[in-house]
This record gives structure tokens, sequence and C-alpha cells, in this order.
């Protein structure tokens, strides 16, 4: 950790996050290896984030791939991930940092049963940085180079925007007892939402932006056979059909994303299925849908697709 002995510290230039990175097509391969399929536009995209030392905002729909994506970043640039879940409520004090109290009251009861301290003494051992419980925000700070993925960042209110703002201007967090935390090298920052709300303006332009949307046939098919090889081909392929037509015309409360297309084909492919049939479809049902009127809907869609 770099502490400064002022907010008034020095910004750290933003470094080349994607060194050894030399084009987009090198990162899109090296996104492959981990087993994540996204195509030209998105890897451009990531890309030039990587490049311009900028936060990279991810939207879609849920189970497009934006938390598998920054995780494929972070494997690609051999970088640990620091994760913070956004949630409704969240303010800056569980996304920055805390004290360890308990540690705090046993320095004390130390220092008491040694006798050999004075109060402002001891005040001032409480607040080492050995106490300090680190969050995910402070913790990617402090790691650096990691990549922080910000996660459903609009489950959040104003407030923490405007908390997250500062930071990605900054890089640094003020800790009253203790400084300034400056990133020796700025983390690589991924935000994600699902847009059950419109992010402000102010944070959108500090980051480059991308929708993800549900891949098309021939992509699912490809990140279905790299991400569960054990899945035959053929199998693969009657599953995706399937869930893009669930998707567009079976008026579903949720559709399925990437994540239940694969579920739903690694189970049949579990019940030793070889090509799709309404029997082991709806056996396997719960792995593709979560509501229970999406699983009638469901088994009626299926029938009639697989009946012509």
């Amino acid at each position: 950790m770099q502490v400064a002995p002022s907010p008034s510290s020095t910004v750290p230039t933003p470094s080349d996050a994607a060194r050894g990175v030399e084009s987009v097509e090198d990162l899109t391969a090296r996104l492959a290896a981990t087993g994540y399929v996204g195509d030209d536009s998105l890897a451009t995209t990531v890309w030039l984030a990587l490049r311009m030392g900028r936060p990279l905002l991810l939207e879609g729909e849920p189970g497009t791939g934006k938390t598998s994506l920054a995780e494929a970043i972070a494997t690609s640039l051999e970088l640990p991930i620091v994760r913070l879940q956004c949630y409704e409520g969240i303010d800056a004090t569980q996304a920055l940092y805390d004290w360890d109290f308990p540690r705090q009251i046993l320095h004390l009861r130390a220092l008491e049963a040694a006798g050999g301290a004075s109060a402002e003494e001891a005040e001032q051992g409480l607040y080492d940085e050995r106490f300090l419980l680190a969050r995910p925000v402070l913790a990617a700070l402090q790691q650096a180079p990691a990549v922080l993925l910000v996660d459903e960042v609009d489950r959040a209110d104003d407030e923490f925007e405007a908390f997250l703002l500062e930071v990605l201007s900054t890089y640094q967090v003020t800790i009253p007892e203790l400084g300034t935390v400056t990133a020796a090298v700025p983390p690589v920052v991924v935000l994600t939402s699902n847009r059950t709300r419109d992010l402000h303006d102010a944070l959108k332009r500090r980051c480059l932006y991308h929708w993800i949307d549900h891949p098309g046939l021939e992509r699912e098919v490809q990140i279905v056979r790299s991400r569960a090889p054990e899945v035959a081909e053929a199998l693969a392929r009657q599953v995706v059909v399937a869930v893009q037509r669930l998707r567009d015309g079976a008026g579903l409360l949720k559709p399925p994303g990437v994540a239940e297309t694969l579920d739903w084909a690694r189970a049949l492919q579990m019940l030793g299925t070889t090509d799709l049939d309404l029997e082991s479809a709806a056996r396997t049902v719960g792995a593709l849908v979560k509501y229970r009127e999406d699983a009638d809907r469901v088994r009626t869609a299926l029938d009639r697709m697989l009946a012509a």
C-alpha cells in the first residue's frame, strides 16, 4: 500500500494495463483461451479501455456474460480480481474500509496489562494499518495492478455513484487516521449494470461503454462448445437453437441467459442425452428457467418445436 501524507498527493498516471497485448486480435485470442467468446466490437472496446486506462461500463440483460468478461480479462492479463457486489443501501464505508474493533480492544487490554503506554499513545496505536480491514475498493488500490469488478452498479443509489466517480477520477481514497491511499498502478475497472435504472451521465462519461446483447446462434454454439466441451456438438446446437427460439417467442418472464444455456446443455449431457427430446427437456427444465410459469411455457413451446 502506498500511503501519501495528504489528499493533495499526485495522482498516478494510468499505466498501460494492456502491456504485452499487442492488438485487438491478440486480446480476442487471450479471452478465447479463458473460454470467453466475444465479438470484434466487444474486444475492441475492452482493448481500448485497457490502452486508454479508462473504466469499462458493461450493460445488458442478466446472463449475457458481463461478469464473466471481467473474470476473463483478469485471467487473460494474469491479474487478481477484486469484486464489489453492489446492492440497495450500499455506502462508501462498505466499499472502502473498516476497523477491526475486536483486535483494537485486545490491543488496548494488552497495553493496560503492560501499563507502559499513555492514553495518547494508546489512541494512536488503535489506528495502525494492522487493524485496517480493506473492503473491495481499497483492496483493489492496494493490490494494483488488479481488476476491480463493480458488479450491478445500477442497484446502488446516487450517492454511491458519486463516490465511485470520485474514486475513478483519482484512484485514491483518504483514510482520516492514516492519510491518502493512492494506487501505485491504477486498477483495471469494470462496472456492470443490468439497467434496472439509468446511471448518471457523469459516471458514464468517465467510462468506455458497451452494451452486451444475447449472442447470435453461431456464437452461442461456440460458447457452449468452448465452456462445456464435454457436450456433443449436435446436442449443443440443438440446445442453443431451442434456447434462442424460447428467448424470442415464448413470452418468458425471465428469458434464459448464456449461463442457463450452459447449465441446460450440461444437465442433458449428464443424463446421457444425445438428441434433444421432450422427455429429457421436461426433466431438466429447472436448469433453464426459474419460474413455474416459465417452466410451463417452455414445456408447451418445446412440444411444438420438437414436433415440428
